[in-house]
């Protein structure tokens, strides 16, 4: 939880907030390919792309 902590630091102070759609993505597509790789998600994730 630091390091959120200090990259929401980074963001607020130099004002970066262009960096947080580009995170959020990111965080999307990790989740999407844990789920996607195993259990019983994988079927309907497969079939969004």
């Amino acid at each position: 939880m630091e390091a959120l902590k200090d990259l929401w630091n980074f963001i607020r102070k130099r004002k970066a907030y262009w960096l947080a759609p580009i995170i959020l993505i990111l965080v999307l597509i990790g989740v999407l390919l844990v789920f996607g790789g195993t259990g019983a998600l994988a079927p309907f994730i497969y079939t969004l792309f």
